[in-house]
């Protein structure tokens, strides 16, 4: 059965020569499968969503959909600053095979709790597919309230939220203000673990390519603590700073090329690829944790 909820991967998009480089995306799915994650975002922000065609997008859902089985559940990345074009998007997503869609906070634009509210309301209406809410105001600059969270999660397929503040007394209340059947993931990585252990639904992360099995392994204990939560981050925090040295999917695509996952660590402008310092970094970090 399909879940929404657990340890899911954002997954990057390998490039070689600036095209598509499905080999590896494919080696990079098999290797998730194999360490237990069961969910996926298509076309996130790890996956260079703003930088790919719509025929990419379709390419990359199927690659996924190929390698996976049929409890897989695929979240496909739809959301932009045009309410309108974020419809287009949701309906396209559905017909090409999606499970859910995740939506993210209009950017650059600005707009006032009842816009955001608005937006994703119309946007829930043009499709049968569950809405998972992104928001991330460190890209976004606007945030999302507990309070306009709580009314949209009044809207029967708006099942939840992507919450990548990192702040915990949101997510509190968020968890306080919604139903109790309100899917509410993480998207930080430095602190999934302790939302979690606070009844929190599992994380869209980032770090899971490198570090998904000790991630399942952790969300899946019968007990977790908040004591436990912070001893699993101290355990992995140099590896975490050194991927976040850089901008988000810079670090995890260099990781990855290290693993030999991706044949290449590049990126489409205007994102580049890890200064050789930070490489450094990321490798030392890797060969510490036995990653490499």
């Amino acid at each position: 059965m399909k879940s929404f909820k657990g340890i899911i991967t954002a997954l990057a998009t390998p490039f070689v020569d600036e095209d598509l480089d499905l080999l590896s995306f494919k080696k990079l799915v098999q290797s998730q499968v194999q360490a237990g994650i069961k969910s996926f975002v298509v076309n996130g922000t790890t996956a260079e969503s703003p930088c790919l065609e719509k025929e990419e997008v379709k390419r990359l859902i199927d690659c996924t959909v190929a390698e996976t089985d049929d409890d897989t559940a695929i979240i496909v990345g739809v959301g932009t600053n045009s309410t309108k074009a974020t419809i287009e998007n949701s309906k396209q997503a559905e017909d090409w095979g999606a499970d859910a869609l995740l939506v993210v906070v209009p950017y650059y634009n600005k707009p006032s709790q009842e816009g955001m509210f608005e937006h994703f309301k119309k946007v829930a209406e043009s499709t049968k597919l569950p809405i998972i809410l992104y928001n991330v105001p460190g890209r976004t600059v606007v945030s999302l309230t507990a309070e306009t969270t709580a009314r949209l999660a009044k809207i029967e397929n708006i099942i939840g939220i992507k919450e990548a503040t990192g702040d915990l007394e949101l997510y509190k209340q968020m968890r306080e203000q919604t139903p109790d059947d309100f899917i509410i993931l993480s998207g930080d990585d430095d602190t999934w673990a302790e939302m979690c252990a606070q009844s929190g639904d599992g994380v869209i992360s980032v770090i899971s390519h490198v570090l998904a099995k000790p991630m399942v392994e952790f969300y899946e204990a019968e007990q977790k603590t908040v004591s436990d939560a912070k001893s699993f981050n101290e355990t992995y925090s140099g590896l975490m700073k050194s991927i976040y040295s850089e901008p988000n999917p810079i670090g995890i695509k260099m990781a990855l090329h290290k693993q030999g996952i991706f044949d290449s660590p590049e990126l489409r402008l205007p994102m580049t690829t890890m200064s050789g310092s930070g490489t450094d970094q990321v490798v030392e970090e890797m060969k510490t944790l036995e990653l490499l």
